[in-house]
């Protein structure tokens, strides 16, 4: 068995770096995207709970009328 030639061993490590920085750079990416779509998502679940706030005021506003006309009639 002979031993491994410096120069080969040195180019295989370039090789496995190489692929490791491109592994790198797409989970960087991915993680950029996956950060600002849950910004978005975060975003949008605070806008509908206003709207749900905001509708369940009116639906209590309008309840508390019929009532009041209710006791008026």
């Amino acid at each position: 068995m002979s031993t491994p030639d410096p120069i080969e061993q040195l180019q295989a490590l370039a090789e496995r770096f190489d692929r490791l920085a491109d592994q790198y750079r797409r989970l960087l990416e991915e993680n950029r995207s996956l950060r600002q779509g849950q910004e978005q998502l975060v975003a949008e679940r605070a806008q509908l709970l206003n709207k749900n706030e905001q509708a369940r005021s009116r639906v209590e506003a309008m309840i508390a009328r019929l009532k009041s006309l209710e006791h008026n009639a």
